[in-house]
């Protein structure tokens, strides 16, 4: 396999992952429910939603709703069905659909691009189409097809995947939590208790590797995404360094929130991937595991060098490698080459615990 890591994801099974679903907002009435709320307070759950939910909730796709409705009346409502635990951020008011799916991907930090609405009513989908033209809307009557869809399978369902909503849920009290606090930000972070691991990956890592190139576009430095297969490769090759991150703290686990990729000659080290996934942008660690690699090329007596692709997202990411000391000494078409001589690496900040393993 050739192991040119400056491969875009040029295999079109990863183009058409790039386009999967990450999120389903769900219309109520006559939706997920047969029947009207506010006529008839006995509706009850269509006979295929509930499996339909499950099923997205099982492949780390995650839900929400948008409906027109009493709030008070629907959230009950759909506590008394047991499925209220499945949705995050709903949003039920008697404003338009499209600003409801505006709200729910700014909350939940995802593009709109990659959610898909769900509505009995044509003149709802069509308003949400004219505003969000990049939202998928599905019509309620094909509710039975929605699990048979292409961009709503995942290539892998990884342990993440399973738990995607569940750490979502957690993410929401810390940001609550954040919101009460009235000390500085590094005060805060203290608080949390975070222990960050960063470890070479291993074979069974590599299903969740792919799906962070995959789906991480904030924090991306390059945008590059790679498959199993090629990141198996890198694993393997002695030119290659792949490692993975992890975060937890006082909450629960993050899952695996970051790679990094790099290319070693013997003068050079080239990071040809960083990314972090947006869950823990406000978290500092991007910092750290770059810090991370400074240290080791540093003891392997090598330059470092980091490529930098921007987009319409990433501009964080320059920040981060801007901050970190990197300065612009190149470039390769639309590939910004970045430099840090390794004179000024900062120590791991003591709001948390760095764990490093060979």
């Amino acid at each position: 396999m050739d192991l040119n890591p400056d491969r875009r994801g040029d295999a079109a099974e990863l183009i058409r992952e790039e386009t999967k679903v990450k999120c389903v907002v769900w219309d109520l009435d006559q939706t997920i429910w047969d029947g009207i709320l506010l006529e008839d307070k006995r509706v009850t759950l269509r006979g295929e939603v509930l499996e339909v939910i499950r099923k997205l909730d099982e492949r780390g796709i995650l839900q929400s709703i948008a409906s027109k409705n009493d709030a008070d009346a629907a959230m009950a409502k759909l506590e008394e069905l047991g499925i209220q635990e499945y949705f995050l951020y709903p949003q039920i008011s008697w404003g338009s659909k499209s600003e409801a799916i505006k709200n729910i991907a700014s909350l939940i930090n995802i593009n709109p691009n990659t959610i898909a609405f769900i509505d009995d009513q044509p003149f709802e989908r069509e308003e949400v189409e004219f505003s969000l033209p990049q939202v998928r809307c599905i019509a309620a009557e094909d509710m039975n097809l929605i699990l048979e869809r292409a961009d709503m399978t995942p290539r892998f369902i990884t342990e993440d995947s399973q738990l995607r909503r569940s750490m979502y849920m957690t993410d929401r009290v810390r940001k609550e939590e954040e919101q009460h606090f009235s000390g500085t930000k590094e005060e805060f972070l203290a608080t949390l208790n975070m222990v960050f691991g960063i470890y070479p990956a291993g074979e069974g890592d590599l299903q969740r590797a792919e799906e962070l190139t995959l789906r991480t576009h904030q924090l991306n430095a390059t945008g590059y995404t790679y498959s199993y297969q090629e990141l198996d490769e890198f694993r393997k090759s002695d030119r290659h360094r792949l490692w993975v991150s992890e975060l937890e703290d006082k909450y629960g686990t993050y899952g695996k929130i970051g790679i990094a990729l790099v290319e070693c000659s013997e003068e050079v080290w080239t990071l040809k991937l960083l990314l972090m996934s947006c869950r823990v942008m406000s978290r500092g660690v991007g910092s750290i595991m770059l810090n991370f690699i400074m240290n080791e090329a540093h003891k392997s007596g090598c330059k470092l060098w980091a490529e930098f692709v921007e987009n319409s997202v990433n501009r964080m990411m320059y920040i981060t490698y801007k901050f970190a000391g990197f300065q612009e000494v190149g470039k390769n078409g639309d590939i910004l080459i970045l430099e840090n001589d390794l004179t000024s690496i900062q120590p791991f900040p003591d709001y948390v615990k760095v764990t490093c393993s060979e």
